[in-house]
């Protein structure tokens, strides 16, 4: 039984091979402005954009431009959500709200090409009880751009074109929002792939161990 153990343990690592070269060297992604609430404490992926959330005196928005797969895998802003940090210097006026503002213009990695991103800042936006987001943004980081449908394009100027288009190569190496890479440093297949397929390997050769054990018997 010894060669039909062996040959099976050789087969099942061809497979893993196999899986190994053939996965996609890049993952497709968006280059895109996220737009992220902190009113928790943390940074969460917003579930309302810009145009229609509508943020409490006392909290925090992020911005962060990135090149990301999906909401889940998308990067956050760097700098936490840290309200007093940004508007304890702006006083607080009746009729209005303060709302911090953090905006992360991203990496070189993430950048359109010709492009440098501006370095990360943040504002204290003094605004009507009543407003959005997005005037909350337009109040502190003019001047903005959207598309025809209203998805945010640029912020104070960057960058200059482009639009949510998609993006097929290497990503920044920046932990995502979820706090794991989606893949290898190198764009390759993910660690969590790799585990998969050899753990089908680990426990391929088990079975064969018990059914000779089964024999022996």
């Amino acid at each position: 039984m010894r060669p039909a153990a062996g040959a099976l343990t050789a087969l099942l690592l061809a497979g893993l091979l196999a899986v190994l070269t053939t996965a996609p060297a890049h993952a497709v992604g968006y280059r895109y402005w996220s737009f992220w609430d902190g009113s928790g404490g943390g940074w969460a992926y917003a579930t309302q954009g810009p145009a229609t959330a509508r943020p409490a005196d006392g909290d925090a928005i992020g911005f962060r431009f990135a090149v990301s797969e999906d909401s889940k895998n998308a990067a956050k802003p760097t700098a936490a959500p840290d309200f007093g940090a940004v508007c304890d210097s702006t006083p607080a006026k009746d009729g209005d709200k303060r709302v911090a503002v953090v905006l992360d213009f991203g990496t070189a990695a993430d950048a359109p090409a010709g492009e440098t991103p501006p370095p990360a800042r943040t504002a204290c936006a003094q605004v009507g009880k009543d407003a959005s987001a997005g005037e909350a943004l337009a109040a502190v980081a003019k001047p903005l751009r959207y598309d025809s449908a209203a998805l945010l394009c640029a912020i104070a100027g960057y960058p200059k074109a482009g639009c949510g288009e998609q993006v097929s190569g290497k990503k920044s190496a920046e932990p995502s929002a979820s706090g794991s890479d989606s893949g290898g440093e190198d764009g390759g297949p993910s660690a969590g792939l790799i585990g998969g397929v050899a753990a089908v390997v680990v426990l391929g050769a088990a079975g064969v161990w018990q059914a000779r054990r089964r024999k022996r018997g």
